[in-house]
C-alpha cells in the first residue's frame, strides 16, 4: 500500500504504508508492508496509559464521567469546550493548570488555529492536545499518593505503571519496549505494529489476562460514545468514528501512526505511514477499514484535493494498493 501525491499527470511523491491487522488471538490477518516494523506509538497508545486510572480504582474514586475518561484518551482538538472541560477535570481531581507538564502548541484543527491567531488566544498548557492524558496521569497520582512532581519521567511510578499497562496488553515485557521522550513531554514507546494491533484487538474483547474486563469495557465505551473529543470537528478520528457510530475506535500518533479496533470483528489494526506524513495516514486508516468492511469512509478521506495559493485545485494526495490476506 503507498499513498501518491500526484501533481497534473505526474507523480510527485510517493509515501510507503506499513500494516497489520490482528485478531485476538494475535494472528495477523491481513498486511501490507511489514506488519512487524518498530515505531513509536505515540498518541495511539493512550487508552492503554489511560486503563490504569479505572483499574487502579482511581476512576472511582474521583467520580470521572465517561467525558474525563474519553479526554485521557484524547488527542484532542483544542476546541474551547474541550479546554474547558480538562479545566473542570482538573479542578476535580485538585490539581490546576500549573501542575500540567505539556507544552501549549497550535491547535491540531486549522480551522481553531486561525480562530485563536485571529482573535489573539494566548495558549497555555491546557490547550495541548494531550492535557486530558496529564490530567489523567495526575488523577492517578493523587490516588496513589505519589507525588505529582515529575509525573512525565520514566522513573516515576506514574510512567511505571503505565509502562505496565502497556506491557500487559502488548505481550511484550518492559525490557522489550523502547522508551523515550513523546512530544508532550511524557514517555512513549517503541514496539512492532503487529503488537500494537493485538493490544487493540483485545481490547475489544476485554481480554487483559487477568479476569478484569470493567476496566476496558468502560474505557471503550467512553471512546465510542465521545468521538467528538477523541479528536474534535472535521478531524479524521472524529469522522471515521462519527460515520460508523458503536463499531470503530480510530486514534492517531504522530509521525504518520494510525490505530483502530474494529469492535465487532474483534480486530486490531495499526499502520505507519514510513515518512511519518499524517495526512497520508488518516487516508491509507480509511481505506484500510473500507476493505476490512466499513464502507463508506467519509468522502474527504477518499482524497485529498492539493491546491496552490490561488486556490485552484493542483493535485490530489490518494491511496494504492491493498491489503494481503
Amino acid at each position: 500500500m503507498r499513498v501518491e501525491l500526484r501533481r497534473g499527470d505526474q507523480t510527485e511523491t510517493v509515501h510507503r504504508v506499513h500494516v497489520a491487522v490482528v485478531d485476538a488471538a494475535g494472528v495477523v490477518v491481513a498486511r501490507a508492508g511489514d506488519p512487524g516494523l518498530t515505531t513509536f506509538w505515540r498518541s495511539a497508545a493512550k487508552p492503554f496509559q489511560a486503563l490504569p486510572l479505572v483499574v487502579d480504582g482511581a476512576a472511582d474514586r474521583f467520580d470521572l464521567t465517561e467525558i474525563e475518561l474519553a479526554l485521557t484518551c484524547a488527542s484532542h482538538s483544542s476546541e474551547p469546550g474541550q479546554v474547558e472541560l480538562v479545566r473542570a477535570f482538573l479542578d476535580k481531581i485538585g490539581c490546576s493548570e500549573d501542575d500540567l507538564r505539556c507544552g501549549p502548541h497550535t491547535p491540531l484543527a486549522e480551522h481553531v488555529a486561525k480562530d485563536y491567531q485571529a482573535r489573539g488566544v494566548r495558549l497555555t498548557p491546557v490547550y495541548s492536545n494531550c492535557s486530558g492524558k496529564h490530567t489523567g496521569m495526575l488523577a492517578l497520582a493523587r490516588h496513589h499518593g505519589w507525588p505529582t512532581a515529575d509525573y512525565h519521567r520514566l522513573a516515576h511510578p506514574v510512567q511505571q505503571r503505565c509502562l505496565e499497562e502497556v506491557s500487559r496488553w502488548t505481550k511484550l515485557s518492559p525490557d522489550q519496549i523502547g522508551t523515550a521522550v513523546d512530544g508532550c513531554g511524557v514517555v512513549c514507546y517503541a514496539l512492532p505494529l503487529r503488537n500494537m494491533a493485538w493490544a487493540y484487538a483485545r481490547l475489544g474483547t476485554g481480554d487483559e489476562g487477568r479476569g478484569r474486563s470493567g476496566g476496558t469495557s468502560r474505557i471503550v465505551s467512553a471512546m465510542l460514545r465521545h468521538p467528538e473529543l477523541i479528536a474534535g470537528e472535521r478531524r479524521p478520528c472524529t469522522d471515521m468514528m462519527t460515520a460508523f457510530p458503536g463499531r470503530v475506535i480510530t486514534k492517531v500518533g504522530a509521525e504518520g501512526v494510525y490505530c483502530a479496533l474494529l469492535v465487532q470483528e474483534s480486530l486490531g489494526v495499526a499502520l505507519k505511514v514510513e515518512d511519518g506524513h499524517g495526512p497520508a495516514a488518516a487516508l491509507a486508516m480509511a481505506r484500510t477499514l473500507e476493505e476490512l468492511s466499513l464502507r463508506p469512509q467519509p468522502e474527504s478521506l477518499g482524497a485529498r484535493p492539493i491546491h496552490n495559493t490561488r486556490g485552484e485545485q493542483v493535485g490530489e494526495l490518494r491511496v494504492l494498493g491493498s491489503l494481503e490476506r
